[in-house]
């Protein structure tokens, strides 16, 4: 039933990034082009998508156990530490630059031919690279 469930919930979220146009990068790159042509058509995607998660935040917070009776998992940290921040500036200038994040990424690889799926290759690499990398440029001292 779980499988069936994330099935029906990650077609649903894809079929939205088509819907509201968020597999175009073109889209959110103007929407990051604040000084040139700016589309604002991310924010309302962006509206759209908060707005209705703060009711569902607000009754899972009243629960124990999940609709499908898991655990909800515990936030791993809670601080902005320079591994966040750091993160947070890649995955900005990635998304900036290409105008890909991951699920529109995924999401698009039905139609956007080489280009698209060199993107999700190389963000697959960059994914698992993270730890290691992250290890070693912020050793614990």
């Amino acid at each position: 039933m779980r499988v069936l469930v994330s099935l029906f919930c990650g077609g649903l979220f894809g079929a939205g990034l088509v819907i509201s146009g968020m597999t175009n990068t073109l889209r959110v790159q103007g929407f990051l082009d604040l000084f040139g042509m700016w589309d604002p058509t991310l924010m309302f995607v962006m509206g759209g998508a908060i707005i209705p998660m703060l009711f569902a935040w607000q009754i899972a917070a009243g629960r124990k156990i999940s609709v499908l009776g898991g655990a909800f998992p515990a936030p791993h940290r809670t601080i902005i530490d320079k591994r966040l921040v750091v993160g947070s500036i890649l995955f900005g200038m990635g998304w900036g630059l290409s105008g890909f994040c991951p699920g529109p990424a995924f999401a698009s690889l039905s139609f956007s031919g080489a280009s698209g799926l060199v993107f999700v290759v190389s963000m697959l690499i960059a994914m698992f690279a993270t730890k290691p990398l992250s290890d070693h440029l912020f050793k614990q001292q």
